[in-house]
């Protein structure tokens, strides 16, 4: 091994530490009690290894932790199936200004959500949706759409035409043909556009600030009440904020092999 390898791996020892040390400081902390939280470091384990802190914090965020898992799961899945239809119909489907239908999706990708919390606030009253679990939902799912769209068009666009003709001369309809063709030869890229969309919306706080109150309080915004109300308990704050990355974490875990498929599939895509 030369020295430049070993100068290389110290760098990348000494970057892993720095990334994980914050990590293990709220793990260790969110062990602790609160009176050994102010007596010693963050990184020190706890003498006396306590839930204390889970506890309280699931007190809190029992309700809001479901609220996230119903509007995350059927945002997503919502905005999967509207962005997989688009670019299905963009990629597969040649009609007058489809190119420009593209862009537009494209744009509105770039579009800042801030320019239009008004009316969209707006409309989520009109349709008596304020406050509602399902007006986020909605939200969610329409707001998501054109990324999702965006980036499954290029995978829909590698299914084979001949695939496609051959199913029309067996006298199957276009939603036959997406149903029993595109989906099943795109699987890889729909699940990870649904984890990448899950995260986005399991961390989002905006629209849940803006069109949601107590009813539809998702997790992020029960965290950030929980800041402030047990300020001086950080380790009731620690066990929060673990309690919230746990489902994200999960979800990485049990789909890691599919991001990657995913991921190696859009490179092999773009050579």
């Amino acid at each position: 091994m030369t020295v430049l390898h070993v100068v290389y791996y110290l760098i990348m020892i000494a970057f892993l530490v720095f990334y994980m040390l914050p990590f293990w400081g709220t793990v260790m902390t969110s062990f602790k009690s609160n009176s050994e939280v102010m007596t010693t470091t963050p990184i020190t384990p706890p003498s006396e290894w306590t839930m204390e802190g889970y506890e309280s914090a699931m007190e809190e965020l029992a309700q809001p932790l479901m609220t996230s898992l119903l509007v995350t799961l059927f945002g997503a899945a919502g905005s999967v199936f509207l962005g997989s239809i688009c670019a299905y119909a963009l990629s597969k489907w040649k009609f007058r200004f489809n190119n420009v239908f593209f862009i537009a999706l494209v744009a509105a990708t770039y579009l800042p959500f801030q320019a239009i919390l008004i009316p969209l606030l707006q409309t989520i009253n009109a349709l008596d949706l304020y406050d509602n679990l399902w007006g986020l939902v909605l939200v969610h799912a329409v707001f998501g759409m054109p990324m999702c769209t965006v980036m499954m068009r290029g995978y829909y666009a590698d299914v084979p035409d001949a695939l496609i003709r051959q199913a029309m001369i067996d006298g199957n309809g276009v939603w036959q043909i997406y149903r029993k063709i595109v989906l099943p030869n795109t699987k890889i890229a729909t699940i990870t556009v649904f984890v990448f969309q899950c995260t986005s919306i399991w961390n989002e706080m905006l629209f849940a600030l803006v069109l949601g109150g107590y009813d539809s309080k998702p997790a992020t915004i029960a965290l950030n009440e929980l800041a402030g109300t047990m300020a001086a308990e950080f380790n009731v704050q620690m066990a929060g904020s673990l309690i919230l990355a746990l489902p994200v974490l999960v979800l990485y875990i049990f789909m890691g092999k599919y991001l990657i498929s995913g991921q190696m599939s859009g490179a092999v895509t773009a050579s």
